[in-house]
């Protein structure tokens, strides 16, 4: 059969209809190998295209047989672990890299980037809104919003509280993958679908939305906007941000590069190189108004910030006197401290 995208053997929650809320991908696989699709497929009847198809615990055995037959022990482990499962089983096999047009592909989707084995942008995740459902997150899992008042009346009857984290249509990541070597004070702020590189700490008041995160190591103490990727040694102060992608520039996808700053507090819109650093409490925008200057301070023309996107080496500041935003050059190349990264 044709080489897949990606596949995943899934654990889910459905509402009272037998819809998807969540599925949960032990070991999602990106690129599996022909002999591993191909055992798989021959199983559950599959064909072509981006599926999800529903299994039993006993096809969950048949799988097992198959994939050990194959030579994948892991996936054959796995699947034989999942006929003891009280949940909803699926399997998602995606053909292509294509929207999303289920729940268990969204999740796969997410999954792939929470487990590292895709970048942020680097898989289609058009129009993952509209496939994900509001789900209520609780104590007792994943519950239909709908289906919740009920929910927590059976609760109160038994003498037990149902506990409501959240409303969301993205859990948070940890209940699904802690990425190797990360620090995480407050795992509600971190999405699922968040790519978190190794190294990295994020503080109580960090966050980071889906199809965004940090290439590692990194201190994040502010806000991770989605679309948006850090790169290794950088640092976003507490309170800083970062707007979405495709925010304030127009068609420019906001990224930080490598070694950079941004202070508590700032913020930036339009994309920054390596080594860049934003004086604290200061919010660059595409459109903000920059001045430049040289080596001895001299003023040399006023620009766009967006001019200047994706340059390394710049230092972003606020003129105490005048209130003018003004950009150097960073001579020192911005030596973070080694001690800050050390998860």
């Amino acid at each position: 059969m044709t080489n897949l995208y990606s596949l995943g053997l899934g654990i889910g929650t459905q509402n009272s209809k037998n819809e998807w809320l969540e599925v949960f991908y032990a070991a999602p696989l990106l690129n599996p190998s022909s002999t591993t699709a191909s055992a798989i497929a021959k199983i559950i009847g599959y064909g072509e295209g981006n599926q999800a198809i529903a299994i039993t615990n006993a096809q969950a055995g048949e799988l097992a047989q198959a994939l050990e037959a194959a030579g994948d022990s892991a996936q054959a482990a796995l699947a034989k672990k999942l006929t003891e499962s009280k949940r909803p089983l699926v399997v998602t096999l995606l053909a292509t890299d294509s929207a999303p047009t289920s729940v268990p592909e969204g999740y796969l989707k997410l999954q792939l980037l929470s487990h590292r084995l895709v970048k942020p942008h680097n898989t289609v995740l058009a129009g993952i809104f509209g496939v994900l459902p509001n789900v209520a997150w609780t104590n007792q899992g994943a519950i239909d919003v709908s289906e919740l008042p009920s929910r927590q009346l059976q609760a109160r009857l038994k003498g037990e509280e149902l506990e409501v984290s959240c409303v969301d249509k993205f859990p948070k990541m940890t209940n699904y993958v802690v990425p190797k070597g990360v620090r995480i004070a407050h795992t509600a702020r971190v999405r699922l679908g968040a790519y978190i590189g190794e190294g990295t700490t994020i503080m109580h008041e960090g966050f980071v939305n889906f199809n965004a995160g940090t290439e590692g190591p990194a201190m994040i103490e502010g806000r991770i906007s989605g679309g948006v990727f850090v790169g290794a040694g950088s640092d976003l102060g507490g309170g800083s941000s970062t707007m979405g992608t495709l925010s304030g520039g127009g068609n420019i996808v906001i990224s930080i590069g490598k070694e950079s700053l941004i202070g508590a507090n700032a913020g930036t819109g339009i994309p920054l190189g390596d080594r860049c650093k934003i004086e604290s409490g200061l919010y660059i925008t595409a459109g903000t108004k920059v001045v430049m200057l040289d080596d001895q301070g001299t003023e040399v023309k006023t620009i766009k910030a967006r001019e200047l996107a994706g340059i390394s080496d710049l230092v972003f500041r606020r003129n105490s006197i005048s209130g003018r935003v003004e950009v150097v050059t960073n001579k020192s190349a911005l030596q973070l401290n080694t001690a800050l990264h050390k998860n």
